[in-house]
């Protein structure tokens, strides 16, 4: 059942935040378990010092152990940076900040200025032009996040518009197969060690990232795998972190909201693969991106294609998958080097993106120096890719074939629905969707369209509207459905079914035994913002809860969240 909770706090996290990425709130660093538990201090002068700012007199001996940008996230002993937001500036908040414990503050000029008409502020006060382009190399300097000579933990990134999250899941079970103790940031939650904290953005922000990777080191974690959103290199998350090995998955319409164009989203992604923010690349071609990519990076890079050897790719790829072959719900295949050398993969996983997360994850730690043969007896004893990965193709019954999936955008709903097809006659396929609101609108009467094509059923619901009007974004993709299904004369059925509860309801109420239900676009998020409230609603429990009220049997997983 869904419950309402208010949201209205949320405007002081977004007013200490320059990223205009409302999407989720700030406060990360509020979360226990995020620092390490023991920071060497560093003076003040020395982080002046950083930036080119001069520190005079008795300020310059102040010790700073920590670094916030939200006031409500200071610990004692922490620089606080205060930055212009959407609403307002970081420096009204700089009285709680001390209150708190900061012992000095960051700020711009704006921030100076509002400072200098409040009353006298107890702690020093440094300027910077962009206080933000600083922010990530302060953190690595407070933090000591990855000091030279260290190398732990091994950092692999992973930027694309599809397939993050399962390839930074299967890189690090893949690394517990071998023997390595991981930690992991990304969309789902973050785990250093200890228990796992749920993630609020694909990429925290810097002080963040650098303080978790201080206190992998500082727990003896051996590596980490990391989501790398274009929204992280737009707003400087991963300024001053250098992975080991950066990979990218593919190119597909999305985020164009935020940046205007394709080649704009791929300059932004490019950014990642450069001697300034990894060691080594692994690129998959098996697009004009992925190939541009290849081309263009200066840092050592190994190429993968996934679509075969008899692609233009696969004919020119370092590594190429071969020979798949199904096995359950997932695949066989293996693995080619251009120098003979081959490896045999399983994924438990359903759909052809799957086995090219496989392939990745594979070559990325290939990448990373370990053995091939050291990986082979990991991938034989392990099974390391049929890991779950909540919401990521999460199976919660078998008849009817049931699955939530974060498909959100064109290129990852097709693929989502071409793998979820079943091949046994008479067998449909029931689809529940939508989108997001404010975001790229452009994607909404293609998703349509797409799920006309490939789905029998076709119920267009509700996503995360935000404060756009929810109506309106259904009408959009409606629009794009029905065009679809009468102008290519298509046999689906397209219904307008809301709220999402209720459409997942008559999902199941439609489904017979043999068919497939796809609840598509908000994989393991548990709340649904609508007009600045969160609304409880996880798809997972939503549609567990219909199906055993229509007497079918749903698989127990502990992954699912209520």
């Amino acid at each position: 059942m869904r419950s309402a909770r208010s949201t209205s706090t949320t405007e002081t996290h977004l007013s200490e935040l320059t990223a205009p990425d409302a999407s989720a709130p700030s406060g990360h660093d509020s979360t226990p378990g995020f620092r390490p538990t023991a920071v060497a201090a560093v003076p003040l002068a020395v982080i002046g010092e950083s930036i080119g700012v001069v520190v005079p007199g008795a300020s310059s001996s102040v010790p700073v152990t920590g670094i916030s940008l939200n006031s409500r996230a200071v610990h004692p002993g922490d620089l606080y940076v205060a930055l212009p937001g959407a609403t307002r500036h970081g420096a009204d908040f700089v009285s709680q900040a001390v209150d708190a414990g900061a012992v000095a503050v960051l700020t711009d000029d704006a921030g100076g200025r509002l400072l200098a008409l409040a009353n006298d502020i107890p702690v020093p006060v440094l300027l910077a032009k962009e206080p933000r382009s600083v922010v990530g190399r302060l953190s690595a300097l407070i933090y000591r996040s990855r000091p030279e000579g260290t190398g732990t933990p091994a950092l692999f990134g992973v930027t694309g518009t599809n397939g993050k999250t399962t390839t930074t899941y299967f890189i690090n079970s893949l690394l517990r197969a071998l023997g390595k103790r991981t930690g992991l940031i990304g969309t789902i939650e973050i785990l250093a060690g200890g228990e796992p904290i749920p993630s609020l953005l694909t990429t925290p922000e810097s002080t963040d990232v650098h303080a978790l990777l201080a206190l992998m080191r500082e727990r003896g974690l051996d590596a980490a795998s990391m989501e790398v959103s274009s929204h992280a290199v737009s707003f400087h998350r991963v300024d001053a972190v250098v992975f080991d090995v950066a990979g990218f998955t593919n190119l597909t319409q999305d985020h164009l909201d935020l940046h205007g164009t394709m080649e704009e989203y791929f300059q932004t992604k490019a950014r990642l693969f450069t001697a300034e923010r990894a060691r080594a690349a692994v690129v998959t071609v098996d697009d004009a991106w992925g190939r541009k990519l290849a081309a263009a990076t200066k840092i050592p890079v190994t190429t993968l294609a996934t679509s075969g050897a008899d692609s233009t790719a696969g004919s020119t790829a370092d590594w190429t998958v071969v020979q798949t072959s199904p096995r359950g719900l997932g695949t066989d295949f293996v693995l080619r080097h251009r120098d003979g050398t081959e490896l045999r993969v399983h994924t438990g996983l359903p759909g052809s993106f799957n086995v090219a997360n496989a392939a990745l994850a594979t070559v990325m730690v290939l990448a990373g120096g370990h053995d091939p043969a050291a990986v082979q007896a990991a991938l034989d004893a392990g099974d390391p890719f049929t890991v779950a990965v909540p919401g990521r193709m999460q199976l919660v019954s078998t008849a009817p074939a049931a699955v939530v999936d974060f498909a959100h955008n064109p290129d990852a709903l097709e693929r989502a629905l071409e793998a979820v097809r079943s091949p046994e006659p008479g067998s449909k396929v029931i689809i529940v969707f939508g989108a997001t609101g404010q975001r790229d609108q452009g994607k909404r009467p293609a998703m349509g369209a797409i799920a006309a094509r490939l789905a029998d059923i076709v119920i267009v619901s509700d996503d995360d509207p935000h404060d756009e009007d929810a109506a309106a974004i259904r009408a959009d993709v409606l629009a794009g459905a029905r065009a679809a299904r009468d102008n290519e004369g298509l046999d689906c059925t397209v219904l307008e079914v809301f709220p999402r509860d209720a459409a997942i309801l008559k999902a199941v109420e439609l489904a017979a035994a043999e068919d497939v239900i796809l609840v598509a676009g908000r994989g393991h998020e548990v709340w649904q913002e609508v007009k600045g409230v969160n609304l409880a609603l996880d798809d997972r429990v939503e549609l567990r809860n219909a199906l055993t009220a229509r007497g079918f049997t749903v698989l127990e997983d502990h992954r699912i969240e209520s």
